[in-house]
């Protein structure tokens, strides 16, 4: 019978000059036991080694690339705020002959509602007075200085992208200038109060506060300031991972000053209270009924018959 031999893995032989595997090796130097396990130990700790430091330099190439990212980001959050204060401060403090002319005469009719005080005359007045009221005296006084002052309501209707609303303004038309035609300009009493937000950001809050809280301009320069505020108000609730109601989106807030469906002049509107005296005052219609129609035609001979029985008896 042949001699069955085991092979052994390599990583497992014990070598010594004493073991003998049944060839003839004698002459073969013998093999360090020690030297070749770890041997190979040690280069498969080098390797481990330098995996590590490899995983360790691309995780900090990540903590660079974050630190730049949020650097980048930071420097592009103070350039947008800045840029937006410019854009807006160039926007408001551009004006004409014929918006300062108005800004004046507004300016002197605040002034004398001020001192004259009590100019509600609202059913329920309010001290200082309504805003209602409000601006039908400065309507009235700007017409009184020579401009075509009125008071505008606009009103819109809900779509996919805002909400039903309305709102009620003073507006200048000019038309003094044949060639342009004519040059609206709009008189918003409580501009600031249209653009604030409790939820704000500082940045946002701050760039509010440089509205006037009486805004008189054109038509298109308010058309500006609300692009401006808009794209602020949009940029404020990303940075602060939140939601943007729909009547903050520049479309809602244009139809506020565009979309007008009625003007009257402070002197031709009619108030509540005496639009009710004059529904009161119609004549009242006589109403028949097809069931009375022949008793009232016959009423004359009835009476005559009622007074003929009573000489009979």
């Amino acid at each position: 019978m042949g001699r069955t031999t085991t092979q052994i893995p390599m990583s497992h032989r014990v070598l010594s000059p004493k073991h003998d595997t049944g060839d003839d090796h004698r002459d073969q130097p013998p093999v360090q036991l020690s030297g070749s396990i770890f041997g190979f130990l040690e280069e498969e700790a080098t390797v481990l080694s330098s995996l590590e430091n490899e995983v360790y330099d691309i995780q900090q190439d990540i903590e660079n690339d974050d630190v730049c990212e949020k650097a980048e980001d930071s420097d592009d959050k103070i350039k947008f705020w800045e840029t937006q204060r410019e854009n807006l401060h160039t926007t408001l403090f551009r004006t004409t002959s014929l918006e300062a002319k108005i800004r004046n005469a507004t300016k002197d009719a605040l002034g004398e509602i001020e001192v004259a005080g009590h100019v509600c005359s609202c059913s329920r007045p309010v001290s200082g007075g309504c805003r209602s009221c409000k601006m039908g005296e400065i309507c009235s006084r700007l017409r009184n200085s020579g401009f075509d002052s009125a008071i505008c309501k606009s009103k819109w209707k809900s779509s996919s992208d805002i909400p039903s609303g309305e709102h009620t303004f003073l507006d200048v038309i000019d038309s003094s200038n044949r060639k342009k035609g004519a040059v609206r300009v709009i008189v918003e009493l409580e501009l600031r109060g249209q653009f604030e937000m409790k939820k704000g950001s500082n940045e946002y809050n701050s760039l509010v506060c440089k509205l006037p809280e009486v805004f008189i301009g054109k038509s298109d320069r308010l058309q500006t300031v609300i692009k401006i505020l808009s794209v602020c108000a949009k940029r404020c609730m990303r940075e602060k991972k939140m939601h943007l109601g729909p009547w903050r989106k520049q479309e809602y807030m244009q139809a506020k000053w565009l979309r007008v469906t009625e003007r009257t002049t402070a002197t031709t509107a009619i108030s509540p209270a005496l639009a009710v005296d004059v529904c009161h005052t119609r004549p009242t219609r006589v109403r028949a009924s097809m069931l009375t129609m022949d008793l009232r035609d016959d009423l004359p001979n009835m009476s005559y018959l009622y007074a003929h029985v009573v000489e009979v008896l």
